[in-house]
């Protein structure tokens, strides 16, 4: 249970939309290139200026969330990316698209350590796997939607359109100033005196890199999958609908995955999601019709249902540093795991797609050992322990 529930489906509901820009960019690339005449290089270095400023800046901000107390309305991040990123279709000056992207990622990378390490701190251990999934599921869906809402915006409009999609984030902005209170009066539960020790380092080390290598996994599908099911004779707005299918497939599998680890562990559930997640990939690749559309759903459910375990244990592993782990969780895991998408890139250009995408299976395999490597108490083989590992 938490303390302050309104606040928690309140931050979810900020996830959503803050979210629900991130994917925009790369939803309207085509048109950025055949309107302002962008070669493939400049329009990939937008992308790219938006997630690494994203992903790098949120270890940052959790540092100084833990360490200084910084503290920003939840509402003026969202402000902040939901305006400029609507913002850039206006613009004819390249330059200015990316200042404009680059401040929408700092508005991304303020929210996330400070909205998660919040809602850890109203969540107590033993409901913390389905309370993080409440949270992390707000962004899968905004995830999900996003390039939908962005497709809808400049299919009516063009690029300049594009500024309808700020109206969902003004709203959110709005309804979150009076219904979170201001930083320094949300009133949050004191930290075990067990708590006050550093974060242990070797073990948050391995959870990230293994988290990276999954993140791998995860947008290499999102990636790629819309072209090979173009691939196989289906147009492009129904497989977009599909992977959109996956990614709401993996939001229940989230809110499964996070249940099923307060009761069996988190351990556990994450090592047997990610060895589970492996088949039905291999499935979809090596079938046709309707198999393997249900394959790669059944995908999306089971790798999905991993990811607010792992947020969950972090937490419980450095509980003094909430706002560090979430920014290196969310940011720095996430950022470099979608740098392992160039590499299934380029293996598919020298092979085939297929080829290529057999590194998400292979992504996941290298994930396993590190989760196993992670000094967190198993739960079914010491039904006894409850202890998290003591920091090193």
């Amino acid at each position: 249970m938490t303390t302050d529930t309104k606040s928690v489906w309140g931050l979810s509901a900020a996830h959503l939309v803050t979210d629900l820009y991130s994917p925009v960019l790369p939803a309207i690339l085509p048109l950025l290139i055949a309107e302002h005449g962008y070669s493939f290089l400049l329009a990939g270095l937008i992308v790219t200026v938006y997630n690494l400023t994203s992903s790098m800046m949120q270890p940052l901000v959790g540092w100084l969330y833990d360490a200084r107390g910084l503290t920003i309305r939840i509402s003026i991040t969202v402000l902040i990316s939901a305006i400029f990123i609507s913002i850039v279709g206006l613009f004819n000056n390249y330059y200015l698209v990316l200042v404009s992207v680059a401040i929408a990622a700092l508005g991304h990378a303020f929210f996330h350590p400070s909205a998660l390490g919040t809602v850890s701190r109203l969540t107590r251990d033993a409901s913390r796997g389905r309370i993080t999934s409440y949270f992390v599921i707000g962004g899968n869906l905004g995830y999900a939607v996003g390039p939908i809402c962005a497709g809808v915006a400049v299919g009516l409009m063009g690029l300049p359109g594009l500024v309808i999609l700020a109206v969902p984030g003004i709203v959110m902005a709005v309804v979150l100033y009076y219904v979170l209170p201001a930083p320094g009066r949300l009133r949050l539960p004191e930290l075990p005196s067990q708590h006050d020790e550093k974060p242990a380092r070797r073990a948050i080390v391995l959870l990230v890199v293994a988290s990276g290598l999954r993140a791998w996994a995860i947008f290499g599908s999102v990636a790629f999958l819309p072209t090979i099911l173009t691939m196989r004779g289906i147009d492009l707005v129904t497989a977009n609908l599909l992977v959109s299918g996956m990614l709401i497939a993996g939001v229940v599998g989230q809110l499964v995955g996070g249940t099923l680890s307060d009761r069996y562990g988190r351990k556990e559930c994450t090592l047997v999601g990610l060895v589970a997640a492996i088949p039905p990939f291999v499935v979809f690749l090596s079938t046709g019709g309707v198999i393997s559309l249900v394959a790669m759903i059944i995908f999306g459910f089971i790798l999905w249902s991993t990811f607010a375990v792992t947020v969950a244990m972090a937490h419980e592993m450095a509980p003094g540093s909430v706002g560090l782990v979430s920014g290196l969780m969310l940011g720095l895991a996430v950022g470099v795991g979608g740098m392992g998408v160039a590499v299934t890139g380029w293996i598919a250009d020298l092979t085939s797609l297929s080829v290529g995408l057999m590194t998400i299976p292979l992504a996941i395999v290298l994930a396993i050992p590190f989760f196993l490597a992670v000094p967190y108490p198993w739960k079914i083989f010491s039904p006894g322990s409850t202890q998290i590992p003591s920091p090193r």
